[in-house]
């Protein structure tokens, strides 16, 4: 069916599940490497294939918060910069940042179309039930993005809550930023619409690394784009804690690598990086949409381009053989690499 997103072509194994001696489970996919010029480094499976990057390419929607002079004109702090970015895990110094956020501006949670769901980390869910409070827009791990959202309307002086609106200014300023970045088309792709009620467009996975190679090396870009993804990447570097949290994929690999990894995952098995220092930009595209596998295959990849000198990545262990344990605590098998991926 047209615009339907489909493989043509098995997509190879590149995560395995183990138990004991064997393999259980099995996760394919997709994923490329491009350098900030267009050229393909390396590639894997159906990489020229649209898929929804969901929340991987929020770096990237945070481009018109900056570019529209929003944030120049609402003193929007890098931490905030960084929430724009994010999928927050609802822990208290993300809403108090995001609900601060929100009072400067003169407006409410009730103004966030995203709507409410539990916090992602465990202990911030708790404290919730304990405190017997319902969870708020705050609390949802796109607060922050749909923040920078409303500031870009305001600033546009159109309607608060028409920054959601998939032919409204905003969204049609972020799809915009998306086709330049990406050096594609996006007006006729297939659209949807994102868990937290804004537009997603479905992109090219190598059109995604691109855009996340240019965001790490802007050079050649215009003055406004260069500064506006300068900010952004100074933000979600100097703040990985409130790209996503503690414990979280994105900010222990961006948190200990200061500058050299700027990462972002997404639902359904998609993962996307930036290494500046090396003018390359990476996706992955999980076939069954399986989290874990899309973070192995992200770490991999990352340990098969290393630093500009040749140094590995720091904390990349336990994200490239992340261990299994059974309910009484034993080590009972592992997710890794497929057996001869990425080579």
């Amino acid at each position: 069916m047209a615009g339907e997103i489909f493989v043509t072509k098995p997509n190879p194994v590149i995560v395995e599940v183990t138990r004991g001696t064997g393999v259980e489970s099995w996760h394919s996919g997709s994923a490329v490497v491009v350098k900030a010029d267009g050229r393909i480094v390396a590639a894997w499976g159906e990489f020229t294939r649209s898929v929804f990057p969901r929340s991987a390419i929020k770096p990237l929607q945070a481009l018109p918060l900056i570019e529209s002079g929003a944030a120049e004109h609402f003193r929007v702090t890098d931490q905030e910069i960084a929430l724009a970015c994010a999928s927050h895990s609802g822990e208290p110094i993300h809403t108090r940042l995001v609900s601060a956020w929100l009072r400067r501006l003169g407006l409410h949670a009730t103004d966030l179309v995203c709507g409410p769901h539990t916090p992602l980390c465990d202990e911030a869910a708790k404290a919730v039930l304990r405190d017997r409070r319902e969870p708020t827009p705050i609390h949802n791990n796109c607060s922050g993005k749909h923040a920078g959202f409303l500031t870009t309307a305001l600033r546009m002086n159109v309607p608060a809550k028409s920054y959601a609106d998939p032919d409204g200014s905003v969204q049609r300023r972020v799809l915009e930023a998306l086709s330049d970045m990406g050096e594609c088309d996006l007006t006729t792709a297939m659209r949807g619409t994102d868990g937290c009620g804004v537009p997603v467009v479905a992109m090219p996975l190598d059109a995604i690394a691109l855009a996340m190679a240019r965001l790490g090396r802007p050079d050649g870009l215009p003055k406004v784009r260069r500064s506006a993804a300068a900010r952004i990447l100074a933000a979600v570097t100097r703040y990985p804690y409130l790209v996503a949290g503690n414990a979280r994929f994105d900010t222990e690999v961006m948190a200990k690598n200061e500058g050299l990894v700027v990462i972002k995952g997404g639902a359904e098995g998609v993962c996307a990086a930036s290494l500046p220092a090396l003018g390359l930009g990476l996706a992955v595209k999980i076939d069954d949409g399986a989290k874990r596998a899309a973070e192995t295959a992200m770490a991999t990849l990352l340990a098969r381009f290393p630093s500009a000198d040749g140094r590995a990545y720091a904390g990349m262990g336990p994200f490239l053989r992340r261990p299994i344990y059974n309910t009484a605590g034993v080590h009972v098998g592992d997710i890794r690499a497929a057996e001869g991926w990425p080579d």
